[in-house]
């Protein structure tokens, strides 16, 4: 029986002892040992596959943890996690008190910067490389590593504009594999493909930012990456190494679908086939419902335009761009792009419809507030992945929407409670008469409607729903999580004394209807799937105040923390957001 490599490698140090010929089986061990978790953990397959070579050679090459490595994003960091002491725990990937499924500061030393969100690396890389100037180390070598869709994003430009003066220690290198999580897209990405096929004409863009270029190069010939990592450690200042890759690179279906194999689910290892799922009749995922409704009204309007930051397939707008390419854009990774793109077709009279996850919302807030909001500019924001999203999580949590947008003036913020709810908001939002931007927060995953293509029905702006008569307590709601207060109130016996009341909007508050519910219950139970610090619950205590109420309130949320990854079934149990909890809450106010 042939002795595996893998298993005698704790830490990179013993993969520095190995003779280079023997990294060629290392290569296909780590691969096979990356499918055969992912097969059956779930987790992000295809990106890991695609950096396998690449992953070895940097270990090898560098003396990490020592010289510092960052990846981007960190989707393919899986590997470099095997290869630096978390072979044993891999399988504890993504899941609750397991491994995270991102590269993170306080699991490993030999993880050097926390990552989740594209587009940090180089940043991250050259502060580190200019401390590094700063203390007179001239030896340590900083690293980053970032695909051809990141590199594209704003922030990368920022770090590269500012590195090509720094005459730091800094090593770039590009992982040119044309796809994200959807195909790259943009003017870069044209010209990296003209410069793997030799027919850039124009001068080299990197070397135009005064880095010394290398490549392109195949990131699967782990004796040209070694080599050609041993002389750029050789050359002083900053440096790019352009190497092609392919994303999932060794297993067939992962090379071929490489949209469906960035995250596959459960898969059969050995052949590589994704494992059918019985047919059950479900409601849809939300994403689908706002893909598809997007789709029906813009038939119908033609002033309607869909934009999202790289996530087609994610937020489904894929449908709109699939029958109207025109009139449906993907941007690239570049979200203050998006959203002041939006703001510039409002100025137009279009209707953009601007889809980002709430996460990834973050990191527009100026230009929410200022190119948008401060303007008055009728941009509807469709956030999803809005509250507790599961596996992937701290850094992609949808946790403070709530807080970070109902501080912003002139911003209308909306929750369906269910699919029917969110055509019926798409519907009013695009009827023309908006004087303002307006957020639209819902949910990963499925909603609670099979029957849900109904028709459509205005919303008025601002009004909130009586969803159960009570005499004493009384339980606002706002959004998804109404579905977990449902099924609490139904599960207690006697609950005539229990209200529930879905209060839709967030900014502007029903005060109409606040006013009766403090009039008319002792007890108020506020209750949502975002931070409690400054979220819904906050906006129900000012109202309170404002108006002399002393009814007693109970805020229940997210607590103020970040929350790790886990099912969103076990991290709403954390939270104290589950059904459960919250009928335990509700009996101890009876």
């Amino acid at each position: 029986m042939a002795t595996s490599l893998l298993n005698s490698i704790n830490i990179p140090k013993d993969l520095r002892a190995l003779e280079k010929d023997q990294l060629i089986k290392l290569s296909k061990e780590l691969r096979d040992f990356i499918i055969n978790i992912v097969a059956t953990k779930e987790g992000h397959l295809g990106a890991s596959l695609g950096v396998v070579e690449l992953t070895i050679a940097l270990h090898y090459v560098f003396n990490t943890p020592n010289d510092l490595l960052v990846w981007d994003v960190g989707h393919q960091a899986y590997g470099h996690k095997i290869l630096t002491g978390r072979k044993s725990t891999f399988h504890t990937n993504r899941q609750l008190e397991g491994l995270s499924g991102f590269p993170k500061r306080e699991e490993s030393i030999y993880d050097t910067f926390g990552v989740g969100h594209s587009s940090t690396s180089i940043s991250a890389a050259l502060g580190m490389a200019m401390a590094s100037k700063l203390k007179g180390d001239t030896q340590t070598q900083h690293i980053a590593v970032i695909g051809d869709a990141s590199i594209a994003s704003g922030m990368a430009f920022e770090g590269l504009n500012h590195a090509g003066v720094s005459d730091t220690n800094l090593l770039v290198i590009l992982n040119d594999n044309a796809i994200g999580i959807d195909p790259s897209v943009g003017a870069l990405k044209q010209y990296l493909t003209n410069v793997k096929k030799g027919t850039q004409k124009q001068d080299n863009i990197f070397e135009a930012l005064n880095f010394e270029y290398a490549g392109p190069i195949d990131g699967h010939n782990i004796y040209k990456l070694i080599d050609e990592l041993e002389r750029l450690k050789t050359i002083n200042g900053p440096k790019l190494l352009h190497v092609i890759t392919t994303k999932g690179k060794g297993l067939k279906q992962a090379e071929t679908d490489q949209v469906k194999y960035h995250a596959p689910g459960k898969f059969d290892a050995k052949t590589g086939e994704l494992l059918k799922k019985a047919f059950i009749n479900q409601p849809p995922k939300y994403q689908d419902v706002f893909g598809k409704t997007i789709l029906e009204l813009a038939k119908t309007n033609k002033n309607i335009v869909g934009i999202t930051p790289a996530m087609p397939t994610g937020s489904s707008l894929k449908y709109m761009m699939s029958e109207m390419p025109d009139r449906a854009f993907d941007v690239g990774i570049a979200e203050q792009h998006a959203v002041t793109l939006a703001a510039g077709m409002a100025t137009q009279g279009l209707i953009p419809f601007c889809n980002i996850y709430s996460t990834f919302l973050q990191r527009a807030y100026d230009q929410i507030i200022h190119d948008v909001a401060l303007q008055k500019l009728p941009v509807v924001f469709c956030l999803d992945r809005a509250g507790l999203v599961g596996e992937d999580g701290a850094t992609h949590h949808g946790a403070f929407d709530l807080a970070y947008l109902r501080c912003i003036p002139n911003l209308t913020i909306f929750a369906p409670r269910d699919e029917i709810e969110l055509r019926d908001i798409m519907f009013t939002a695009q009827m023309g008469n908006l004087k303002q931007p307006i957020a639209i927060r819902y949910p990963r995953g499925r909603g609670i409607t099979l029957d849900w293509q109904k028709s459509f029905k205005e919303i008025k702006i601002g009004t909130g729903v009586l969803l159960k008569k009570g005499n004493n307590i009384a339980v606002l709601s706002i959004g998804a999580i109404s579905k977990n207060v449902t099924e609490a109130i139904n599960s207690i016996n006697d609950h005539d004394e229990i209200a529930h009341y879905d209060m839709r909007f967030v900014a502007p508050l029903d005060e109409t209807l606040l006013h009766d519910i403090m009039k008319n219950h002792t007890s108020i139970i506020t209750i949502e799937d975002g931070v409690i610090t400054g979220g819904f619950g906050s906006s129900i205590l000012e109202f309170a105040a404002a108006n002399n109420y002393k009814n007693s309130i109970k805020n229940m949320g997210i607590p103020n923390k970040f929350i790790e990854q886990g099912s969103i079934d076990e991290l709403q149990k954390l939270c104290s957001i589950d059904a459960e909890s919250i009928k335990q809450t509700l009996l101890a106010y009876l």
